[in-house]
Formats: C-alpha cells, structure tokens, sequence
C-alpha cells in the first residue's frame, strides 16, 4: 500500500460485471478532479487471441481440457505484480492494452485481439485503477493482494454470473451456447483455485443475489433486471463505516450481520457513491500529507 501513490483495484471473474463498476468509478474520478492510470486485466494475459487457440488445442489434444484464461500459466502475475509494486513506490510503470474489436483495434491499426505494445504510464497521475480477474490474487510466487490500498470484489451468485456471461458472450460475440457452456467448464478448476479465493482477501464485495428463478441459468432468455435483484454488501473490516448513515440513504437496506448491508439492487451505484467517495477523498488527503501538500 502506498500513501503517496494509491491503487484500487477491482478483481471478478468474467461475467460478474466488474466493467459497470469501473464506470461508476470512471464517474467519482471524473467528479473528484482526478487523473488516473486505467488498467484493464485482459492486458496481463499471456496471449493474444490466436495464440490462445492454438495454445487451447494443443493442451486439449495433450489431455489438458482446462486451459484457461483463469489460470497462472496464461497470465502475466509477475508483470502485474511489478506494476503495482512500481506504481506503489513511484508512480510509474508499464502497460498496454488488449483490443477486443474492431473498433478498440481500428485507431492502432491492428487485428482485433491483439495487444498494442508496452508503454509507460501517463505521468502525474493520482491514482493507479486496476479492473479485471486477477486484482487479489496470492500465490507460493506471488502476492499481487498485498499493493491495492482498495480491494473490491464483484461477485455475483454464480448462476447470475453465468447468465451474464452466457447473453454477453452470445449477444456480442456470436458464440453458441454450447460454445460458452464449454468454455465455463473448461475454467471451473481455475475459477476454484485462483478467481474464488481472492474474495478472501478483499475489502469490500458486491453479491448481486437476484430474486427470480434462476435454476437454469442456460436456457434463460434474460438478465435479472437491478430491480429484480438485491446485493450483499460485505465489509472485511467495518470499523469506520457509517452503517447508520448507509441505511438512511438507501431505503429498504438492512443489516444482515454485523460486517453486511443488503440493498436493492437497483440502488448499488447509489451505495458505491456513498460507500468509496469518501474513501477516495482520505486516499487523496493522505497523499497530499505525504507529498508535503
């Protein structure tokens, strides 16, 4: 953790709907007067789209059919873990980004899925913003947890999680449902060791627990609407929250546990607005303190 030059990062698996938390983010930032260094998760993998496949091929003909995107083989823990580890110490690093489509790809004239090279960081920014699988992970290797001064989980009940990756990937990408259903599979050992316990480490985790039938998450036509869901919202260490407060600005909350809210789901931005404005204003005051500010 760094006073001088924080990092938040928001750790999910594929489907969980970190992507929406980013924008309420982007929103606080942008509010705030902030400038930040935007990390996205798919840039730390290993390989680019179609290397991937053949790499995917040749593991499933050698009797590996779980290769992942989950997994520490196929991503760069190391380089994100000296990223954070950099940007920590002194503001600086190295990224790049992975392009997704045609249209992320078209202004650097490349393939789409293919990564743009390494450059350094904008400089003068005030804080790194991490966004993807890996934010909280440990290994015997690797202790990427330990750097974020803000860990925030996105987890949706897993049957929601995958209704959300199942129309995405549908809807934007053109897969089959078998196609994605394979692909589920093929990550659940990864998803069990390496997305799942890094929800043991975060500050903060959002549960999307919907309220309609979701038993068969691969013949649903639709996702459950915010109204139709409520969300957990879990607190590793709740000293310093003001749950009072939290109550009587999102109406019908309760309090599940002593560390847990529960809200409507249609009300999360509200709570996130609530929640991290004003971790983010101690952030930015500690980093003028220590700046000499």
């Amino acid at each position: 953790m760094s006073a001088r030059h924080p990092i938040i990062a928001i750790t999910g698996s594929s489907g969980a709907g970190t992507s929406t938390v980013t924008k309420t983010f982007q929103n606080i930032f942008r509010r705030e007067n902030l400038k930040s260094a935007i990390i996205e998760g798919d840039s730390m993998h290993r390989y680019d789209r179609k290397e991937m496949k053949l790499r995917a091929a040749e593991a499933e003909a050698s009797g590996n059919k779980h290769f992942s995107h989950f997994g520490a083989d196929n991503n760069l823990f190391g380089e994100l873990e000296h990223l954070f580890k950099t940007y920590g110490e002194s503001g600086t690093g190295r990224s790049r980004k992975y392009l997704h489509n045609a249209e992320e790809a078209a202004p650097y004239k490349q393939e789409p899925g293919t990564f743009t090279p390494w450059e350094d960081l904008p400089t003068d920014t005030d804080i790194l913003f991490y966004e993807g699988l890996h934010g909280a992970v440990k290994t015997p290797e690797h202790n990427i947890a330990q750097y974020p001064d803000l860990l925030i989980g996105v987890v949706p009940v897993i049957n929601l999680e995958w209704i959300q990756k199942l129309i995405r990937d549908k809807t934007q990408r053109g897969y089959s449902t078998e196609a994605v259903t394979d692909t589920i599979l093929r990550r659940m050992p990864d998803y069990v060791n390496y997305i799942v316990p890094q929800f043991a480490h975060t500050h903060v985790n959002f549960q999307r627990v919907p309220v309609v039938d979701t038993s068969n998450p691969f013949i649903s036509r639709d996702i459950p609407s915010p109204d139709e869901s409520m969300v957990v919202i879990r607190f590793a260490k709740p000293k310093g929250i003001d749950f009072q407060y939290l109550l009587s600005m999102i109406h019908d909350s309760y309090m599940s546990r002593a560390n847990t809210i529960v809200i409507p789901g249609g009300k999360m931005e509200l709570a996130m607005q609530l929640i991290f404005t004003p971790f983010i204003w101690r952030m930015m005051e500690r980093r003028k303190r220590a700046l000499g500010g």
